[in-house]
This record gives structure tokens, C-alpha cells and sequence, in this order.
């Protein structure tokens, strides 16, 4: 990993991380080798806002079966994402959404 550009892939936006903003946390992907501390100093730098809390958390694959053979196949890749939590007061505004 070079950058901190490298950390972060993607922001991860489902009705759950939705609702998480409420709670000042933000859901992104990061690369398989991100640690919490390069994503703390990725969200900080990029953004400029404290971060609270990083909790990381690797997601499995998702499996499914074939319909004909019955054989398992894997459909999704698993990959790594971090929850951030963001000190009192302060947002991110890529996920503020339509106002």
C-alpha cells in the first residue's frame, strides 16, 4: 500500500448504512491489507473530520448452487469493509443524499 488513496475503494451505501449515519457511522470498502489506522488517517486526511472509531470487518463470499448440476459455485467475492464513527457533530456529505 502506498497512498492513502489506496485505503478506501468505495463507500458502501445500503438502507443499513443509511441508517448508521444517523449514529455518525459511515460504511466504506478497503483494501484487504487496510488497517485500522490507515483507514483512520485516510478518513481524516481526505475528508478533514475526527474520527471517533474504525471497526473492520472481513465479508464472506456469497455461495449459490447451479440449477441443473446442484453444484456450488461461488457468485460474490468477499471483501474487507470498515465502519467509521465520526465525533459529534460532524458528517460526511456524500451521504447526506437528496435534501
Amino acid at each position: 500500500m502506498t497512498t492513502i488513496y489506496d485505503v478506501l475503494r468505495r463507500p458502501i451505501i445500503t438502507e443499513k448504512s443509511m441508517y448508521q449515519t444517523r449514529l455518525n457511522q459511515y460504511v466504506f470498502e478497503v483494501a484487504p491489507d487496510a488497517t485500522r489506522t490507515m483507514v483512520k488517517d485516510a478518513i481524516e486526511t481526505l475528508y478533514d473530520v475526527d474520527v471517533v472509531r474504525v471497526n473492520i470487518v472481513n465479508v464472506p463470499a456469497k455461495r449459490g448452487r447451479r440449477a441443473r448440476s446442484r453444484r456450488l459455485l461461488v457468485r460474490k467475492s468477499g471483501y474487507k469493509k470498515a465502519i467509521v464513527t465520526l465525533a459529534a457533530g460532524q458528517t460526511l456529505p456524500m451521504f447526506e443524499g437528496v435534501r
